[in-house]
């Protein structure tokens, strides 16, 4: 139910908004990195990319981000960062790497910015 002065669309320059439609664009990639929570499925990945790309039906947009380590590109489709949190790990980024990445710092950046908000 919309509420008087609520923007439901909002749009935030440079920024993709997680939202229904989203979430169900990136249900396939959102659903393997689900999966990444098991040790062996993140051995699994490492040990057959591609495969395991095919197994859970990922699309060529988001294959293509996945395939060039692009994580501002798997948010672009429908990846949920809460998610693609494993994903990274596998890649050896960090939480404060991607953070880097989503405010277009360099990761020492976007730590000093972190301990100047404390």
């Amino acid at each position: 139910m919309d509420q008087p002065g609520y923007d439901y669309h909002i749009d935030i320059p440079g920024t993709t908004i997680f939202d229904g439609k989203q979430a169900m664009k990136g249900y396939a990639l959102n659903k393997m990195c689900y999966d990444f929570n098991r040790a062996e499925n993140r051995e699994g990945f490492k040990a057959d990319e591609e495969g395991w790309m095919t197994k859970y039906g990922l699309n060529e947009g988001q294959k293509a981000a996945i395939r060039s380590r692009n994580i501002l590109q798997m948010i672009e489709e429908g990846g949920n960062i809460y998610y693609l949190a494993k994903l990274a790990g596998i890649f050896k980024l960090s939480v404060q790497d991607v953070g880097g990445l989503q405010t277009g710092k360099t990761t020492e950046e976007f730590q000093e910015f972190l301990k100047s908000q404390a």
